[in-house]
């Protein structure tokens, strides 16, 4: 009975979560994942706001000019709302990344429903602006996620680097971002490290990595972008073409 039981639930999850997330991928259904103009890329940051790495990240921020984009977890955006302010005050984008980090293959229509406006109302309390862009914890999808990018802009990514895991090291993170410095690269760092899987203190190798990144001399050539700028850069590059 609980074997029976067991494989209804891993049928489920695939149906639900798992085919959705292949198809809504595959055909880009209503997704955001990559600019066009070659001297834009995108920094975008994942699970925070976290109350000892976060400020130090946007401290870094600041010091190289560098605007990024932040998928908040809505618990947290509540808990920390002058964190998210401060986000907005000094030029960067909140997006939405879920009430909490759980994947969507586990989570009911009506919860995934309620959690994602639970989440943006966090960011509109704290910043006085309604939130336009949401990325799904990993990237994960379900049967009724179409009917929340309808409400949004999903954004996703063209390089994701492996900063949860500590073991990877501040110069091998290092590594792969100088790798992923190309027009229109949308790179997924975490500025904290409570996810499932994560750990707790790799934020500050990426911190280490990225301030390695933001001095080298082929990072300063590219434009650090918003995803509203790096989406109006493609926007104009199309009607200059016409």
């Amino acid at each position: 009975m609980l074997a029976w039981l067991f494989g209804c639930l891993i049928a489920g999850i695939i149906v639900y979560g798992v085919v959705p997330t292949i198809v809504i991928r595959k055909k880009r259904v209503l997704l955001f994942r990559e600019g066009t103009a070659p001297d834009c890329l995108a920094l975008t940051f994942d699970d925070g706001p976290d109350p000892y790495y976060t400020p130090k990240l946007l401290d870094l921020l600041k010091k190289h000019g560098v605007k990024a984009t932040f998928f908040v977890v809505g618990r947290k955006a509540e808990r920390y709302p002058d964190i998210v302010r401060r986000m907005v005050e000094e030029g960067h984008e909140v997006g939405i990344h879920n009430y909490r980090h759980i994947s969507n293959w586990l989570l009911p229509p009506l919860w995934l429903d309620w959690g994602v406006r639970r989440a943006a109302a966090a960011i509109e309390r704290a910043t006085g602006q309604r939130p336009v862009y949401y990325r799904p914890p990993w990237g994960h999808f379900n049967a009724w996620a179409p009917i929340v990018q309808k409400r949004y802009t999903t954004v996703l990514w063209t390089h994701i680097v492996g900063d949860w895991n500590a073991k990877l090291g501040a110069m091998e993170l290092f590594r792969r971002l100088k790798g992923a410095l190309r027009g229109g690269a949308m790179i997924v760092l975490h500025d904290n490290g409570d996810a499932l899987g994560a750990d707790r203190h790799a934020p500050e190798q990426m911190l280490s990595a990225l301030e390695l990144l933001l001095k080298d001399e082929a990072a300063k050539k590219m434009r650090w972008v918003t995803i509203t700028e790096m989406r109006n850069a493609q926007t104009n590059k199309r009607i200059s073409s016409m």
